[in-house]
């Protein structure tokens, strides 16, 4: 009797694991953790964020005394943008505007329209007038390390930035009068100078906190 009684046990028991289905030499468990182990990234982060946390942000809790660290001022977005006007006259300026700031910013921009006609200005409602785009990210720490240390010191005379064009909350606005400064841009290829806004929008409340990170940062203020 003990004899039938393991019978069906026997019948009904799965095979040993590991024996089909598997790659030779790898058990299961190994195939299941190769699987779930997540790729390691290659991308390099960029040089001014590392130095936005190794630095920055001990040197503004020292300043500031922030008791929080999610209260410390950081940069949120940039936004550059373009305004052609001529470009209701010649169209074809347009699309250089739209290969500079792409070879400027390392992201295509969005091309702005007027929202109402002028006569006055020969404008019609629909017509293309500018472009603008927005960096978030590494790109945008690319961009400001760039903005920052190679093209800033490329304009003539160049004796710093200044330090009134903060809005009151934190936020800082550059106005450029030439891309050529920018080495990105090839100076043969220029039809016009063409000047941009640079806005640099930041979490700080206080015009002091934004002026002292983006002096940490490395941006060069007129003394």
């Amino acid at each position: 009797m003990a004899e039938k009684n393991k019978d069906p046990k026997a019948q009904g028991a799965k095979p040993a694991k590991g024996a089909k289905g598997e790659p030779k030499g790898e058990s299961k468990g190994a195939v299941q953790e190769k699987a779930a182990a997540p790729k390691a990234s290659s991308k390099t982060p960029a040089r001014l964020r590392v130095h936005y946390q190794k630095t920055v942000i001990a040197s503004l809790v020292k300043e500031f005394g922030y008791a929080n660290m999610n209260a410390v001022p950081k940069i949120e977005k940039v936004s550059l943008n373009i305004g052609l006007g001529e470009a209701t006259q010649n169209p074809k300026l347009m699309d250089g505007a739209v290969n500079e700031l792409t070879a400027i910013a390392g992201q295509k921009p969005v091309v702005t329209k007027a929202k109402k006609s002028i006569a006055a200005f020969k404008l019609r409602e629909g017509m293309s007038i500018g472009c603008r785009v927005t960096l978030r990210g590494d790109r945008m720490y690319e961009f400001l390390d760039r903005l920052m240390n190679v093209a800033l010191p490329r304009v003539r005379d160049f004796r710093g930035v200044s330090t009134k064009s903060f809005d009151g909350r934190g936020n800082y606005t550059l106005g450029v009068k030439d891309q050529l400064i920018f080495p990105e841009i090839d100076y043969n290829k220029v039809e016009k100078v063409k000047g941009m806004n640079i806005c640099i929008t930041t979490t700080a409340k206080t015009d002091p906190e934004g002026r002292s990170l983006l002096k940490s940062l490395g941006m060069p203020f007129r003394q």
